[in-house]
């Protein structure tokens, strides 16, 4: 999709106005920042963790994948430990990005998923 189309589909699906805002570029830059974040260790706690992941997850479902969002992924991918555990669900299917946790999460992300019985 193009820009255009993606802020059609993200006002037609009723996203928050900073989504709206922000648009296909915004999405990405978000995505960039928190793998950015996560290659750096991950500090904060499993709500950030999976609004992050929201936001690749609506990347996905607005169909505003490029090869530099391939890429952030690529990157993310080698960072995630326990890819069998499923930490949240944020599109259908099975995307990646759903499974498993940072490898140098901190302590508020860690005690998030040991209360949430997904840290292994």
């Amino acid at each position: 999709m193009n820009d255009a189309q993606v802020q059609t589909y993200l006002h037609e699906n009723d996203y928050p106005e900073h989504i709206l805002k922000g648009g296909r570029a915004g999405l990405v830059r978000r995505w960039h920042e928190f793998v950015d974040q996560v290659e750096h260790g991950y500090s904060l706690g499993i709500e950030d963790y999976r609004n992050d992941l929201d936001g690749r997850g609506i990347l996905a479902m607005a169909e505003a994948e490029d090869a530099d969002v391939h890429a952030l992924d690529a990157r993310l991918q080698k960072l995630l430990t326990a890819t069998d555990v499923r930490v949240w669900e944020s599109g259908p299917g099975n995307a990646f990005w759903d499974f498993g946790y940072p490898r140098n999460a901190g302590n508020e992300l860690l005690a998030d998923l040991r209360r949430e019985k997904l840290l292994l």
